[in-house]
């Protein structure tokens, strides 16, 4: 148990049944009438958003989230298999939990996973990963001045927009939170 004087960032409540996690949060003292806490929270499970106002000093119940370092070793028909780098212990996490996270992920890749009371909740991947290009068309000759984009698809089957010069076999740098382009690795 925690007060919403001692919310933080990050920190993971148990509210009716449901873990949500502080995205930000607000302490107001109005000039008139008591402080409030006014807050923005992510549900673990399913990504939505809410915002909620609590009293000042409350008691809110706070559920504890370990954040393990693991290893993504290779996909298992609907499950994702992941190994605990300090206990060398294989985990077994669902298509459901991964999500998104599958379009950015080669085997042996370093990820976080977040796990309550031995359950996964997702994986966190970090913000930006390098993929080869397994395919893309060609472009044209004097298209490289318009700065237009093209899709190419990545080495996970994950399909971006990347400038018109790229080519097949090129490695490059994505971001895994909007799946932009970000650069070219040399």
């Amino acid at each position: 148990m925690a007060t919403t004087n001692d919310l933080k960032n990050g920190m993971v409540l148990n509210i009716d049944g449901n873990l949500w996690s502080v995205v930000e949060f607000q302490h107001v003292k109005p000039g008139k009438g008591p402080a409030f806490v006014r807050t923005k929270l992510k549900n673990v499970l399913s990504g939505k958003v809410v915002d909620k106002t609590f009293n000042a000093g409350i008691k809110v119940e706070t559920a504890t989230v370990d954040k393990r370092d693991m290893q993504y070793l290779y996909a298992d028909g609907d499950d994702f298999v992941f190994m605990d780098s300090s206990t060398y212990d294989q985990m077994h996490v669902g298509k459901d939990v991964v999500a998104d996270a599958s379009d950015f992920m080669l085997e042996n890749q370093d990820v976080i996973v977040a796990v309550h009371e031995g359950t996964p909740l997702y994986v966190e991947l970090p913000a930006s990963v390098e993929l080869e290009v397994t395919y893309t068309e060609p472009g044209l000759q004097g298209d490289r001045s318009t700065g237009g984009t093209k899709p190419a698809t990545l080495e996970t089957g994950r399909e971006i927009q990347v400038p018109l010069f790229l080519e097949t076999g090129t490695k490059v740098k994505v971001d895994t939170r909007s799946g932009d382009y970000l650069g070219r690795v040399s």
